[in-house]
């Protein structure tokens, strides 16, 4: 069936939007495989976002935990995230579909700063809508993404972040479509965005997949924190045919199990259709999408990706969660260790990691940096108080 992965995915959206959706659909899978689209957007990832990233090997970390770490720098793209890779696909596709403006939606902010990046660099109009409490711990991207030229939206309803961002891009986009090529930012939303993102994306997991090819081996664990899930199945779409590779998402695990007080959709959630797709998300007693709690802005969404879904359903990947604590602890570890400084959204992967080391005794593990930390700092700071 169409636009869907197994029984998840699919277009839960306005009438109006079907058109649209169509049209995206179509402009893709043609440009996909344009020659000239694929040299520019090659271009742009290589010369201006700084692919191909490195892999590092964790020697520090490696030693003290008995197994061999390593790392994928998405970190070290322009922009501080893996974000970048989508940003440049989606604006030059928006561009070949003549569109003049693009909108965002972002909840960490690194998707924000690349969509308002790309849209100065291709000289495309840009607005990013942005939680308020999301708006208020990530000031500094917000800073950003105003002196790159685009306009900031602050959204102050619902749960004031992510969700209520893309809601209300998504309600935005129903009235502008015709100018207007909305920037989804992860591998979620009503098709095909989720398979748009995951293809911009998967550029991590084809140059992860080549590095370990060249070494002769293959790692036998991937750890990737998922919220919308987008770092993650750019990483995991490189290893799926490898049944040899365990594939990891990490969740938000928040501060406990209780029903606003996480993320973790995978482990409490259930199948419902929540932003233009069915997927697993967290609801409440009376069925209405709960609240959710997470130290990573990023992170903090009720919904996730539909193919993150599918790979749990098939047993193709395992999701697990951390707590703040565990992420805040495994982004200290990493500063210690190894000199680098993780955002939150990655620190649950490295957390997890941490957590369950004993696990990993003698395996290779590959463990992906979806961005840095310094975004965070005030936050790891203000949880830290007193350890640092």
């Amino acid at each position: 069936m169409k636009g869907f992965y197994g029984e998840f995915g699919g277009q839960f959206v306005a009438e109006t939007l079907i058109p649209v959706l169509d049209e995206l659909d179509k402009s893709f899978e043609l440009l996909k495989c344009d020659k000239d689209f694929n040299d520019k957007l090659n271009d742009l990832l290589k010369n201006y976002a700084g692919r191909p990233t490195p892999i590092y090997y964790a020697e520090n970390m490696s030693k003290k935990y008995g197994c061999k770490v390593y790392f994928k720098r998405e970190d070290l793209l322009h922009t501080g995230a893996h974000k970048i890779n989508n940003s440049l696909g989606q604006a030059l596709l928006a561009k070949k579909m003549g569109k003049k403006r693009i909108i965002a939606e972002t909840g960490a902010g690194q998707h924000g700063v690349a969509t308002a990046t790309v849209a100065a660099l291709l000289n495309l109009k840009c607005t990013v809508y942005m939680g308020s409490i999301d708006a208020k711990r990530q000031s500094m991207n917000v800073k950003r993404m105003k002196m790159l030229g685009a306009e900031v939206k602050v959204v102050d309803e619902g749960t004031k972040t992510l969700k209520d961002a893309v809601s209300a891009a998504l309600r935005e986009w129903v009235s502008s479509c015709n100018t207007t090529h909305y920037v989804l930012g992860s591998a979620l939303g009503p098709y095909p965005f989720p398979k748009i993102v995951s293809h911009f994306q998967s550029v991590i997991g084809k140059e992860s997949r080549e590095y370990f090819e060249n070494l002769g081996i293959m790692p036998d664990y991937i750890i990737a924190c998922v919220g919308g899930g987008s770092n993650a199945i750019g990483v995991f779409k490189g290893f799926l045919d490898v049944e040899s590779v365990r594939l990891v998402g990490v969740e938000a695990g928040g501060i406990s199990d209780k029903d606003g007080e996480h993320a973790a959709r995978m482990s409490f959630g259930k199948k419902g259709i929540f932003q233009g797709s069915l997927s697993y998300v967290l609801t409440d007693k009376s069925g209405q999408i709960s609240n959710v709690h997470s130290v990573s802005a990023g992170l903090d969404y009720a919904g996730v990706g539909p193919e993150h879904s599918f790979l749990k359903e098939i047993k193709r990947c395992e999701y697990h969660y951390a707590r703040d604590k565990e992420a805040l602890d495994g982004c200290l570890e990493l500063c210690k260790l190894e000199g680098i400084l993780p955002a939150l959204e990655s620190s649950h992967a490295v957390g997890y990691f941490i957590k369950n080391a004993s696990k990993f005794k003698d395996k290779t593990i590959l463990i992906n940096l979806s961005g840095r930390g310094d975004k965070d700092l005030e936050i790891i700071l203000e949880n830290m108080e007193g350890t640092i």
